[in-house]
């Protein structure tokens, strides 16, 4: 499985993706960072050997509470590039998720979470609720993977 968490760190809420990451690495579990960029997310999915399937974790703007978590199985459901209009990237994950359908380059198993974002300034701190997602989303991605929620 590739993990792959997108956002920025040093804009609030958007960091939600990369602390998924990170906190799967301390867990042990190998998961890239990324900013959202569209062909670079492109390519790290594709170095996904066969039937590897690929998780990738981002802050969204759905219009729920900050902290919800939505799954989509981005090979069925079409991704609607609205809710990650947070990225900094004109052409950002919701593109790519795109292009590379119709590039027939999407990776055979490509799941997305979704984390409800609420503030995205620039030098603030995630809020408590998607803190409180991203230890959710780490542990179920733990879970799915074979490893005990919470280890360090």
């Amino acid at each position: 499985m590739l993990v792959i968490g997108c956002g920025n760190g040093d804009r609030g809420d958007d960091a939600a993706g990369i602390l998924v990451a990170r906190r799967l690495r301390a867990q042990g579990i190998e998961a890239r960072e990324q900013s959202g960029e569209a062909l670079a997310l492109m390519e790290s999915w594709r170095d996904a050997p066969g039937e590897q399937e690929v998780i990738l974790v981002d802050a969204v703007v759905t219009g729920a509470p900050p902290g919800t978590v939505t799954v989509w199985d981005a090979r069925t459901a079409p991704v609607i590039g609205d809710f990650f209009r947070c990225s900094t990237h004109a052409f950002g994950v919701a593109e790519a998720i795109e292009l590379a359908r119709i590039l027939d380059l999407l990776p055979p198993n490509l799941l997305i979470y979704g984390i409800e974002a609420g503030s995205f300034d620039v030098g603030s701190e995630p809020s408590p609720e998607v803190l409180a997602a991203v230890e959710q989303v780490a542990d179920r991605i733990g879970s799915e993977i074979g490893v005990a929620p919470g280890r360090n």
